[in-house]
């Protein structure tokens, strides 16, 4: 029997054939989420619509409010979490507990394929049989995702939040492991061809029966840093037709602000160094509302 090779065994083999190793990991899996009082996939099932950028500063803000907070990255392929919360060029610790994440500056405790990486251009490849690379890949980066849920010592947390990668196929995926996902934020922006994208993702929640689904409207708008005065960065309102054709509720609406891009350059999210900014509370106003959330256990549908 063929035992799956993964990165934990960079330094130790595990020994475990696959049915064991998959019966551990599941039971890993439960404990860890056990100590998780909400988790919240941040998705879209588009990319370059801002998942990354929204998933580290609500997580710097929610920090902010005094919670507890994780940050998981789930794209495999174009990892950028860490980078953006400061994270970058941490050493991983294998402590008795599991892999220690790699801490934030704002607190905020984080894993990424990045911070498993040598270098910063190396692209991602998988160890598979020769010649089959494109049968395995799938399951080997679903099994990825899992460790870094199972093997990672998350520790108590009131809020994990999962960076999700673009594409509904690897949504679904990763939705397949968590079946008790309380809270999916659906990140878009006002464009047509975003709106039509994430209308798959939608429809792709409502029928895994996620209990909370909102929108997430980002770049909606630019306010002028001088005058205040706003203009739409896109024609139309993809978004609320969206809402209306889904039957989903617009849970924050972030308007293109440049301090937002760079605070994420320099690893500083814009919650943190931006201030009063209009992305800035628009990020404080969303994770004010998953903390009432959080407190009433509506997230998990209770």
């Amino acid at each position: 029997m063929r035992k799956i090779r993964t990165y934990h065994e960079v330094e130790s083999q595990t020994g475990d054939l696959l049915v064991d190793q998959i019966r551990g990991q599941r039971q890993r899996l439960e404990s860890r989420l056990a100590g998780i009082r909400s988790l919240i996939a941040v998705g879209s099932g588009k990319g370059g619509v801002g998942k990354s950028l929204v998933t580290a500063n609500l997580a710097a803000a929610l920090a902010g409010e005094g919670c507890s907070v994780g940050a998981l990255d789930a794209d495999l392929n174009g990892p950028s979490l860490a980078r953006m919360l400061g994270a970058s060029g941490e050493r991983l610790v294998d402590g008795a507990e599991g892999v220690v994440p790699a801490p934030a500056a704002c607190g905020v405790r984080v894993m990424s394929m990045e911070l498993l990486q040598n270098d910063a251009d190396a692209p991602l490849r998988w160890r598979a049989p020769s010649g089959d690379g494109f049968l395995w890949q799938s399951s080997i980066e679903t099994g990825a995702v899992r460790e870094f849920l199972s093997d990672v010592a998350w520790g108590e947390l009131d809020f994990l939040l999962m960076d999700l990668p673009p594409g509904t196929d690897k949504m679904d995926r990763i939705f397949q492991l968590l079946p008790g996902l309380g809270t999916l934020l659906l990140v878009t922006t006002p464009s047509e061809m975003s709106r039509r994208v994430v209308a798959r993702a939608a429809r792709l929640a409502r029928e895994q029966g996620i209990p909370q689904v909102g929108l997430v409207a980002n770049m909606t708008e630019y306010v002028c840093p001088c005058c205040g005065h706003s203009d739409p960065l896109f024609p139309g309102d993809g978004v609320t037709r969206l809402a209306g054709a889904t039957g989903l509720e617009i849970w924050s609406r972030i308007p293109f602000d440049p301090r937002l891009g760079e605070g994420s350059d320099r690893g500083v999210p814009a919650v943190i160094a931006g201030g009063d900014s209009p992305g800035a509370r628009a990020f404080r106003a969303l994770a004010g509302r998953l903390a009432d959330l959080g407190r009433t256990g509506k997230e998990d549908g209770r």
